[in-house]
């Protein structure tokens, strides 16, 4: 096949993907065949579909793909800087999408769901581990998230005193904790239940309420609250301050 048939034939390829995608989206794609698609807006002209079959292969998935470092893309043969750059954008895209759906002034008053949807989707699938906090106003409408620290593959150090600076810096009435475990077990570990403790403790000393502490993976998140947790160390620190009062 000569030179101008190939790229004849890649450029009809090409159209008939977007013509696919045009009519119903993404719907019955193959994964190599969303990468690919991605692929031909780093290529303009060349055949996308081998490089974006052996992405496929190595990584996984399209998800996969998509969370890989740019120096794991840029070991695929014919995977370069602007096209890694092009498959991180695509996936920095997704975390935008999510935190306007959260945070943004169109945004549902108290749409928890959609705050635990952008938590899991920038967060779950860090290698390492990152603690963030939501901030809240006095409605418990979602103003912002801020990360505060960040660590190694399997705990980050977090201070309570640091947590509450930026709590306070915000003017936040309430606020939700939320860290990643990488290794995508989001059940707490002892070190996790002890410090949402010791956080809880500390907020009964200031204008701030802890809603939540909640754990992502890149599946799934354990919610601090909806095990009854958060209630229960706020009902150990009443009865902590009550012990103080008594023997003041």
């Amino acid at each position: 096949m000569s030179k101008l048939s190939v790229q004849q034939d890649n450029a009809g390829h090409r159209e008939r993907l977007r013509e696919r995608f045009a009519q119903g989206g993404l719907e019955g794609f193959h994964g190599y065949e969303v990468i690919e698609f991605l692929l031909t807006l780093a290529h303009p002209r060349g055949d996308c579909k081998v490089i974006a079959k052996q992405a496929i292969k190595e990584f996984g998935s399209v998800r996969g793909v998509l969370d890989a470092s740019d120096g794991q893309l840029m070991g695929i043969e014919g995977i370069g800087d602007i096209t890694a750059s092009t498959i991180k954008f695509a996936r920095a895209l997704i975390d935008w999408y999510y935190h306007e759906q959260a945070f943004g002034k169109d945004a549902p008053l108290g749409c928890s769901r959609a705050v635990v949807d952008y938590l899991r989707v920038s967060m779950g699938a860090l290698d390492r581990e990152r603690f963030s906090m939501v901030y809240l106003d006095a409605q418990n409408q979602p103003s912002g998230v801020e990360k505060l620290f960040e660590g190694t593959l399997t705990s980050s150090v977090v201070y309570p005193r640091e947590v509450f600076k930026a709590a306070l810096a915000h003017k936040a009435k309430s606020v939700i904790f939320v860290h990643n475990h990488p290794s995508g077990c989001v059940d707490p570990s002892e070190q996790d239940r002890q410090i949402t403790r010791d956080l809880v403790l500390a907020s009964s000393y200031m204008d701030v309420t802890v809603l939540d502490h909640i754990i992502v993976g890149a599946d799934s998140h354990y919610s601090f609250a909806d095990h009854g947790l958060v209630q229960e160390y706020r009902r150990q620190a009443a009865e902590f301050q009550e012990s103080r009062r008594r023997l003041s």
